[in-house]
C-alpha cells in the first residue's frame, strides 16, 4: 500500500492510498479514523475521482461520525473503568 495523494483540510488528515488496483481513503482526527475502500466498478478508480467523492456533505457526515465515535469511546471507558474516590485529586487551597 502506498500513498498516492492527500486532501487539505483544516481539521482532518485525509490520505489516499493505492493497494494493487484498489483505492482507499483514510480520514483521521485525533484518536479516531475512518477508512473507505473502493472496489472496481464503483466509479472511484482514480485519485481525481476520490477528490470529487470528498465533498462538503461527505466531510460533514464524517465529522458527525467522528463525534459519535468520541461519545461511544467516552461511554465505554466510563463503563469499563468507572471513577473511584482514589482517582480524584486532593483539594489544594
Amino acid at each position: 500500500m502506498r500513498i498516492v495523494g492527500t486532501i487539505d483540510h483544516p481539521v482532518l488528515k485525509i490520505t489516499i492510498f493505492r493497494n494493487d488496483d484498489r483505492l482507499s481513503l483514510k480520514l483521521e482526527s485525533g484518536l479516531y479514523e475512518q477508512t473507505y475502500k473502493f472496489r472496481d466498478g464503483e466509479g472511484v478508480s482514480s485519485v481525481e475521482d476520490v477528490y470529487r467523492f470528498v465533498d462538503e456533505v461527505f466531510i460533514a457526515q464524517v465529522s458527525d461520525a467522528m463525534q459519535q465515535m468520541h461519545q461511544s469511546r467516552i461511554a465505554a471507558l466510563a463503563r469499563c473503568a468507572p471513577a473511584t474516590e482514589q482517582d480524584e485529586f486532593d483539594v489544594i487551597l
